[in-house]
């Protein structure tokens, strides 16, 4: 049995969950502030691309389900009965899961301009790296093979970070 099954929900990383759900909340429902982009019609070609992006944000989020599997946790500390996914969209990042919820917001933000919404997704980022962090840790800890996959993939974007 895995150290991982006695603890409790928060030593497994439900604190994130937590904050994740709060800032998806403010970026989707929260206040918007000024507009960062109102002339049209670049306005109007920035929400296009939102809406492109948004699309693409929710096939990747969903593949990044399928590719994980049984292995799904919204927990940082992965399942004890958990195989290391290095297939699929986890050829080209290693949390496509959070890089699909970026994306997403990203998209909103293109789609609805305010400052607040930009303030939200970049915090929404921060903490997915930190998230992403300390989930590796547990991670290389569970599968030893985990530090060459880290070399060879980036963490939350593709081919760049």
């Amino acid at each position: 049995m895995n150290i991982a099954s006695h603890k409790s929900i928060f030593e497994r990383g439900a604190w994130y969950v937590v904050i994740q759900a709060i800032l998806i909340g403010l970026i989707l429902f929260g206040p918007q502030g000024s507009l960062l982009v109102s002339v049209e019609p670049l306005k109007t070609i920035l929400q296009s691309c939102g809406i492109a992006i948004g699309l693409l944000a929710c096939l990747i989020m969903a593949i990044a389900v399928i590719n994980l599997g049984k292995n799904l946790t919204p927990l940082p500390c992965p399942k004890d009965d958990a195989e290391l996914v290095q297939t699929g969209l986890y050829r080209f990042v290693r949390h496509p899961m959070y890089f699909g919820v970026l994306l997403a917001a990203l998209a909103w933000l293109l789609i609805f301009p305010g400052v607040y919404i930009l303030a939200y997704a970049i915090g929404l980022f921060f903490l997915f790296d930190i998230k992403a962090r300390r989930e590796e840790v547990w991670l290389v800890e569970r599968f030893p093979t985990y530090r060459d996959y880290q070399d060879r993939v980036k963490r939350l974007i593709p081919g760049i970070y």
